[in-house]
């Protein structure tokens, strides 16, 4: 088993004004073969928790710490922390004009494995899944997200997902701006993920509607830069009914 473990985790973020804390103590532990959700409004710092971990330059950590099977990772660079098991999908995946799909891909999971892919088998995983998430077998060979809508970049990241296969991944709003097919396809790809059984998900959304396709098995309530509430699946059925506002006004006292 491993486990991905945030303890008191505080960062800041400079602005025009000055250093601004956005994280203020985080606590939370993700085991192998869990699926946590953590929810809360626009500025909570889920977001940023997100990327805090994944390691982008822009958030300073000032107190607590990250580990991976008691590894800090805090201490890694960015690539190091792929090599060691954590997969980010971002909200807005970056373009990158003049790099194929294929050699991305190939190149990121040479990296993380340490050694090339055959390519005979290569090809048929990618193309196998490709299929799985509804993109057709000519994407390989355009630019990575260079065109391409934001369903279709979102499946591309669950692709990565797929072929790429890390212990941990923290998805940052992946089903924000899917339609209904595409977050059941989004949806279908991530389960298949999980459902080996020994692979952790830290999901971060605004809204229910992901939840009803993956089921979590915790749920956190960020608001201020905290876990405000923690539950289970029935506390995103609360928070559908009832929204923030309690939380958010609890914070605020």
């Amino acid at each position: 088993m491993s486990t991905l473990a945030i303890k008191n985790l505080h960062t800041v973020v400079n602005t025009e004004s000055g250093p601004k804390e956005i994280l203020k103590g985080v606590d939370l532990t993700v085991n192998s073969g869990e699926k946590h959700a953590i929810m809360g409004p626009n500025g909570s710092g889920k977001s940023t928790l997100a990327y805090a971990i994944a390691g982008h330059p822009k958030y300073e950590i000032t107190d607590g710490s990250v580990t991976l099977d008691g590894e800090d990772i805090l201490s890694m660079s960015v690539d190091e922390r792929a090599r060691a098991g954590l997969f980010l999908a971002m909200q807005y995946p970056v373009e990158v004009p003049g790099i194929s799909v294929a050699n991305f891909l190939r190149t990121a999971k040479t990296a993380v494995s340490g050694e090339a892919p055959k390519v005979r088998t290569w090809v048929k995983d990618v193309n196998e899944a490709m299929a799985q998430m509804n993109l057709d077998a000519s994407f390989a060979q355009r630019s990575v997200n260079d065109g391409f809508s934001g369903g279709e970049k979102k499946r591309h990241e669950i692709v990565q997902l797929g072929l790429l296969n890390p212990k941990f991944a923290i998805l940052d709003e992946t089903d924000s701006g899917l339609d209904i097919d595409a977050l059941r396809i989004v949806s279908e790809g991530v389960n298949r993920y999980t459902d080996q059984g020994d692979r952790g998900l830290l999901l971060i959304t605004h809204y229910t509607r992901i939840l009803r396709y993956i089921k979590p098995d915790f749920v956190h309530v960020f608001v201020d830069g905290k876990i405000a509430e923690e539950g289970g699946p029935e506390l995103a059925e609360r928070l559908e009914d009832e929204g923030y506002d309690r939380f958010v006004k609890a914070a605020a006292n």
